[in-house]
């Protein structure tokens, strides 16, 4: 009994629930032109329902209907049957006022329970000039319910007018700031059936251009214009930023659209027996006007912060983690967020402690291009290693910004930024204290014992004028002199230390990758990918004569380019120093791994080597 029960009521549970999912959907125009004909669906995606029931349609005369129709399928996906199956009843209606109605809502009932239709709403719009009506005085319609010519301002033979088809442009703005962002809107405007259209705007002279994606089907919609209806549809629309100041031209847009039109000519006879077709496909051509920007320069004096933002903004920032150890790595991320020109955007500049290791930020775009403009947030992660143990600070990180709206420079700024650093493993780090509390520096370096001349002779003393008073002044004239020589000549050795470093770069990376072998075979991921990337850091200085201070990915590319390394090699240096650079420090990437760096790495040093030698 109690098995039975279970089951009925788990037969229950499943079957209100499927009675929960029953929707009844209407699909409807949004708009129509009075006296028009257009068709009324409610769907209901179940084949149980009953007593469909429908109120009176205001605004509208029913011409036919309700038509019931069917449909069901079967999917089978990976094993699972699906079944679906839906009821539709159809109105056929002409309007009979001009204005905005709402539609009578349906009701069904399936399973004992009663399901009700969403509210809709459709807008009647006044006849254009040239339109009949289906049904003005309540006649039945003529033919099958397809539009005679005249309805929609058709022309037979192939005539298509310019005001029955064309293309405007519109900007938003035609006075702007440089690098403000104007919004560029291409609009159809068509009395004909268009098909398809193709056309782009050329590569704009002083503008940087990006478009905003547009996935959705274009659905034409009806605007009134000179006392005719015309259907209406954003073709496409661009974000401009202008690049320079003055008056700048966007130039006329050609489109190339296929039009669909009713073919009158036609013998029915022959399109009865295959002869022809009630359509034909036509070719026009139409121009999008071009329109002229007046573009003004920012003001100035700018603040030493600013790099060009221009729009909405707000920075702030985090730093991970606060503590850490001599030669471990953190990451300062600074996230920008608003709206504005914000692909074109530069990374905040911030100023490290002297004594911190710092790389080329890395980039995160999240931003979108939407009617109203470019928004969202950039994300710049800065990977820092401090080299010596410590209290630092980061100060506040500035962002300067032009607002359009206020017509000034904005500052926006990030809280300061506090780091403790230890002292990381076999590292002493290193602590100047004030002199006199100074007795001993790491063992070697001491005070210079000061005593006060004295001018007696004693025991061990060599009289002045004596043989040996002039041997030892002979001793020490040719003992300077030995060592003024010495000095030259490594001063003339280290007048060419550049030269020196260079030839060493090769075997200097070679030494660290053996050690970089050894970390690999004994599975130290952190220490080997710290080893491969002073490898190529290192031997990037070495040859190129540049302190690690100054080593950044621009400048490495921009001086091997100039030693005439082909470009390919140099990007493919540039990838593995990249990938490693945040393998070390941002594990997790699965195609990552400590035997492909290692060759890539072993690899492009070797090349490069043997290019730059060449020179």
């Amino acid at each position: 009994m109690k098995r039975k029960a279970v089951f009925s009521l788990i037969i229950l549970l499943v079957a209100h629930a499927l009675h929960a999912q029953v929707t009844v959907q209407v699909q409807a125009p949004r708009q129509t032109e009075f006296g028009q004909r257009i068709r009324v669906s409610y769907v209901v995606n179940t084949s149980d329902a009953k007593d469909f029931n429908v109120g009176e349609f205001e605004g509208f005369r029913v011409l036919y209907g309700p038509s019931t129709s069917s449909s069901s399928n079967i999917s089978i996906i990976n094993g699972k049957t699906t079944r679906a199956s839906s009821l539709t009843y159809t109105y056929t209606l002409v309007s009979t006022e001009e204005g905005t109605f709402q539609l009578p809502v349906a009701s069904v009932k399936v399973g004992g329970e009663t399901y009700r239709s969403s509210a809709t709403s459709i807008e009647v719009l006044p006849a254009s000039g040239d339109t009949q009506p289906d049904d003005p005085q309540g006649q039945q319609p003529s033919g099958n319910g397809r539009q005679r010519p005249s309805d929609r301002g058709e022309v037979s033979g192939g005539n298509i007018s310019a005001k029955q088809l064309y293309m405007t442009v519109t900007a938003n703005k035609r006075h702007v700031y440089e690098q403000e962002a104007i919004l560029l809107t291409y609009k159809l405007y068509t009395l004909v059936s268009p098909q398809q259209i193709s056309g782009e705007i050329p590569q704009l002279d002083g503008f940087h251009v990006q478009e905003i994606d547009s996935k959705a089907q274009m659905s034409l919609k009806y605007e009134r214009v000179d006392g005719r209806n015309y259907g209406t549809a954003v073709w496409r629309q661009y974000l401009l930023f202008p690049q320079k100041t003055g008056k700048l031209k966007v130039p006329p847009v050609s489109f190339d659209v296929q039009v669909e039109q009713v073919n009158t000519s036609m013998d029915p006879f022959d399109i009865f027996f295959g002869g022809g077709s009630l359509s034909q496909i036509i070719q026009k051509t139409i121009v999008a006007p071009g329109i002229e920007i007046d573009v003004k320069p920012l003001p100035t004096p700018k603040p030493a912060s600013f790099s060009g933002a221009v729009g909405k903004f707000s920075i702030s920032g985090s730093l991970t983690p606060e503590q850490l150890n001599a030669n471990d790595a953190a990451t300062l991320r600074l996230i920008v967020s608003g709206q504005g020109n914000m692909k074109l955007m530069k990374a905040p500049r911030v100023s490290f402690p002297n004594d911190f290791e710092v790389y080329d930020p890395k980039e995160t775009d999240k931003t979108t291009n939407t009617s109203a403009g470019a928004r969202g947030n950039k994300v710049f992660d800065y990977v820092v290693v401090p080299r010596h143990g410590g209290k630092y600070t980061i100060p506040p990180v500035e962002y300067s910004y032009f607002d359009t709206e206020s017509e000034k420079y904005v500052t926006v700024r990030t809280d300061s930024f506090d780091i403790a650093v230890a002292k990381g493993k076999g590292h002493t780090a290193t602590v100047v204290p004030e002199q006199e509390d100074l007795k001993v520096l790491n063992d070697d370096i001491r005070y210079i014992r000061q005593r006060p001349l004295s001018s007696r002779t004693g025991e061990g003393m060599i009289a002045f004028g004596t043989w040996r008073y002039w041997l030892v002044y002979l001793g020490l004239s040719l003992a300077f002199l030995l060592a003024l020589g010495v000095f030259y000549r490594r001063a003339r050795e280290n007048a060419n230390i550049a030269k020196m470093r260079g030839k060493k770069a090769g075997k200097a990376a070679t030494k660290r990758l053996r050690n970089a072998a050894r970390l690999m075979k004994a599975h130290d991921s952190g220490a080997f990918y710290d080893e491969v990337m002073h490898a190529l850091i290192g031997y990037a200085g070495d040859k190129l004569n540049l302190p690690i201070t100054e080593l950044n990915k621009d400048n490495v590319q921009e001086i091997l380019l100039s030693k005439s390394v082909d470009a390919e090699l140099v990007n493919s240096f540039m990838q593995v120093l990249e990938e490693c650079e945040f393998a070390r420090y941002a594990p997790g990437d699965p195609n990552e791994t400590m035997d492909k760096i290692f060759s890539e790495a072993s690899e492009v040093i070797n090349k490069l080597d043997a290019v730059i030698n060449r020179r």
